[in-house]
């Protein structure tokens, strides 16, 4: 039989299987396989960051009937999985039922409290990633080329989409703050060039690969400037036009996502799912403010250990404005962050059994978001091996960059922070490919802030300006505690947050100021690092007491990230199976 019509007979058969006939697991199986088709079809860009090329001409589909379709369609993928009887599965099955059941209720929960209306942050959207397209696809062959222009045409509309989506927020009050939007405009008006060699898109016309033909590249180029010139500089051109006339004046003037429609159920939702935890805000605020007193002390005594006889904020004066802290180039702090890595990269097997084969690289922070950002961050590596993790580092305003600060924030961003487990992760075998991908915030950046006191116990912060500076990191994440939930469901003022960070913290004003403005756009994205450090930190005294002498922390840390991105209470059961386990082995 022809392979095409074997296919196809094959196919009409699974069809026509009852679904009594088939088990649990291989429903949930195939449940999990159509799922996953649906998330590549629907999210190009992430299909092709993970090397299926099928969808490589589109961008995402976002308009207001896609959303629609979309929930729908995730409704339908609910109700096949809770006709799944779950006592019936295996148990490590029971735990991929379970995050998948997670996933689509909060995706389902979020478009009915109308947060697909706010698509974007002070910081982050579709308008700050689109520029670094070039970057994040294949630019091999001249198919490659196509696609990649036929992406750049389909910007413009794209735009369009997504002003559809903010427009019915301002009707229907689901729009950012005033805060959140102060010079938004330089995020999008680099973009809007005289000349499509001056855009950043431009870039893969200016040096193509050898593998497209000469006589192809004219051609290529000439439609790759249309391209630019008609789909992105007019999208950036329309999007712009719409902030200026229509979303800053249609801002809301208060900074609570409670003051939203339906608002304090929103808080609440977003508490419970950036932590994974059934929290209250209060209970958040109070853990807080615990932990903001604990650190404190802890940094009071290290000052003492400094000889500055002087008070808290005037030693934080003097950590942000001595010379000795900061460097003269961008070079010199990329130098200093590289040196710091490359030294842990030699220890990370003193804490770890397993290692990712994918590498990183570092990278400054494009000069367009650099302002308006966050001192560091990471992107992951793509699925298909292609392109490594990157740390990207803000070289923007050197004064505000402190040397004391580069060993916890390298930590946390890269090794044994994000790149170590999202790499790993992705090259986990066994599981699902839905949680190959997952990212669950509480563990992933639970897991960096965790990784940031290794440093600790491979040598690391040998001068108590460095151990500062690690607590400094500490205490900015048990002020997020404490400041997220002020701001969002306590009434405070963007003042008050701003004065309570700087009244316990070493931070830059610029790193303080641009951190609020980010809690104010993204309310509770911010709880889920102290409250997964916490966690992590917690079952390891748990694993330490229980097990003694028989404890090996790389075998903890094997636990911990072998499952990949789970809730927070997911890892608490496999962390606790796991001693049980070396109990009983003993």
């Amino acid at each position: 039989m022809h392979l095409g019509r074997l296919i196809l007979a094959l196919a009409a058969i699974a069809i026509a299987t009852p679904a009594a006939a088939q088990t649990a697991g291989e429903r949930l199986e195939r449940l999990f396989a159509d799922d996953w088709e649906f998330r590549l079809r629907e999210n190009p860009t992430f299909a092709t960051g993970l090397g299926d090329t099928r969808y490589n001409d589109r961008l995402d589909p976002v308009s207001l009937a896609d959303v629609q379709r979309q929930t729908e369609e995730n409704r339908r993928f609910l109700a096949r999985l809770r006709a799944i009887p779950r006592d019936s599965l295996a148990p490590g099955v029971r735990i991929d039922y379970d995050i998948f059941a997670r996933q689509k209720e909060e995706t389902i929960q979020e478009v009915e409290l109308g947060l697909h209306l706010i698509p974007i942050t002070n910081r982050e959207g579709f308008h700050t990633w689109f520029p670094e397209l070039g970057e994040n696809v294949p630019l091999a062959t001249v198919a490659d080329y196509e696609n990649y222009i036929a992406r750049l045409r389909a910007f413009r509309p794209w735009v369009a989409d997504h002003v559809a989506l903010m427009r019915e927020g301002i009707r229907r009050g689901m729009v950012l703050p005033s805060a959140s939007l102060q010079g938004i405009e330089g995020t999008i008006q680099p973009h809007v060039v005289d000349d499509p060699a001056k855009s950043l898109l431009w870039k893969p016309f200016a040096d193509f690969p050898a593998a497209v033909p000469q006589a192809e590249r004219e051609r290529l180029a000439a439609a790759g400037r249309a391209a630019i010139q008609e789909g992105v500089v007019a999208g950036y051109r329309d999007f712009l036009a719409f902030i200026q006339r229509e979303y800053v004046p249609g801002a809301r003037r208060g900074i609570a996502a409670s003051e939203l429609p339906n608002g304090r159920a929103i808080y609440a939702q977003r508490v419970r799912s950036y932590t994974t935890l059934d929290l209250t805000p209060d209970q958040v605020h109070e853990t807080g403010l615990r932990e903001v007193a604990r650190i404190r002390a802890r940094m009071d005594s290290l000052m003492r250990a400094t000889g500055f006889t002087g008070t808290f904020p005037e030693f934080v004066h003097f950590l942000r404005t001595d010379p000795r802290f900061y460097v003269a180039t961008p070079e010199a702090l990329l130098e200093r962050t590289s040196l710091v890595l490359k030294r842990m990269d030699g220890e990370l097997p003193r804490l770890f059994t397993r290692l990712p084969r994918m590498p990183y690289g570092i990278k400054e922070i494009p000069a367009y978001i650099a302002p308006r950002t966050t001192t560091a961050y990471y992107s992951r590596p793509s699925g298909d091996g292609t392109r490594a993790g990157t740390y990207w580092v803000n070289t923007y305003d050197l004064p505000s960059r402190p040397t004391y600060e580069i060993e916890a924030l390298s930590f946390h961003e890269a090794v044994p922070g994000h790149h170590l487990q999202i790499a790993l992760q992705q090259e986990l075998e066994g599981l699902p490919r839905f949680r190959r991908f997952a990212s669950f915030t509480a563990f992933v950046e639970g897991w960096a802030l965790y990784a940031e006191q290794l440093g600790y116990e491979t040598g690391f912060y040998q001068d108590p300006y460095s151990q500062f500076g690690q607590l400094t990191y500490e205490m900015w994440r048990a002020c997020r505690l404490v400041v997220d939930t002020g701001m969002h469901w306590k009434g405070w003022t963007r003042q008050q947050a701003i004065d309570f960070m700087a009244a316990n913290s070493a931070l830059t004003l610029l790193n303080i100021t641009n951190e609020v403005d980010r809690y104010i756009a993204w309310p509770g994205q911010a709880l889920a690092y102290k409250t997964g450090q916490m966690k992590i930190s917690e079952l390891r005294a748990e694993a330490q007491a229980a097990l003694g002498d028989r404890f090996d922390v790389r075998r903890f840390h094997d636990v911990v990230l072998g499952s990949g991105s789970v809730p927070l209470m997911v890892l608490e059961e496999n962390v606790r199976a796991w001693i049980a386990e070396r109990r009983a082995a003993d």
